[in-house]
């Protein structure tokens, strides 16, 4: 079953896609302007746990945290630079119980997220912002004061990052604190992946970047610290082990496909 959001009298951009979803078996799928890219993903049993793998791999931010408790993850300031369907989001807000921001270009997907993806209404610790990311970034509101950036836009087509010059990764990387943390998901069929590791590379620094192969559905998700860090694999294995405890995360598992690119 499909149904698609219709357009109110006043959007924030008019070219912008209509909104639909689908429900298969226990999941309910979002998805831009009638096409079948999957733009995010809910568990209808469980709608605050991340379903699919490379959303999970986008937590992975976790592993570069030192004190991995519940209660000082949650002094931590989350924002997601696009809202998909509010998985992330929904998991720093409710799992982790961090102050979170969304940012998000398209109105009907902020709507589709509250209406049907369960997504709850800003208070104090969630905020949806309507806007342009590319705009943000360089807004000084929010400048050092994020310690988990999260980057996934896509449009309908996703044929690749909506933003990824150098210029944007620096952008981001000014809004992170100084033990901040970016993840990006590169995906899309005409990207270069080569290109945007070697943009984010040079902006943050070789030596602070790690990626993950390649999930099967062809989602690359890379890793870039405001600061290096030099983590063994026993101390990894550790955190890895703290992660799970903490939120479920199979993050054991991510050790065997993620390492730093040097």
């Amino acid at each position: 079953m499909s149904l698609i959001l219709r357009k109110p009298k006043h959007v924030y951009r008019p070219q912008l896609p209509d909104v639909n979803f689908s429900d298969y078996g226990d999941a309910r799928y979002l998805h831009l302007g009638g096409t079948d890219w999957v733009q995010g993903s809910m568990l209808l049993d469980a709608p605050f746990d991340l379903e699919l793998e490379y959303v999970q791999r986008m937590m992975a931010w976790l592993l570069f945290v030192p004190d991995l408790s519940a209660t000082s993850v949650a002094r931590l300031r989350a924002m997601q630079l696009g809202l998909g369907a509010g998985s992330l989001t929904k998991f720093c807000y409710k799992k982790l119980r961090m102050k979170t921001t969304a940012i998000e270009l398209n109105a009907q997907v902020v709507a589709a997220c509250r209406l049907w993806f369960k997504l709850p209404a800003d208070n104090t610790r969630l905020q949806v912002v309507l806007g342009d990311a590319q705009e943000v970034v360089v807004h000084p509101l929010w400048h050092g004061k994020v310690d988990a950036l999260q980057v996934d836009l896509y449009d309908q087509e996703a044929d690749g990052p909506v933003l990824d010059s150098a210029e944007f990764y620096a952008n981001c990387r000014q809004l992170l604190t100084e033990q901040g943390v970016m993840t990006v998901n590169l995906f899309g069929r005409s990207s270069n992946f080569t290109q945007s590791l070697e943009k984010i590379a040079a902006v943050f620094g070789f030596d602070a970047v790690w990626a993950f192969k390649p999930t099967r559905e062809g989602n690359t998700i890379v890793v870039a610290l405001r600061q290096p860090q030099k983590l063994t694999r026993a101390t990894l294995a550790q955190r890895a082990e703290s992660i799970q405890t903490l939120c479920g995360l199979p993050a054991a598992k991510w050790l065997k496909v993620f390492k730093p690119i040097e």
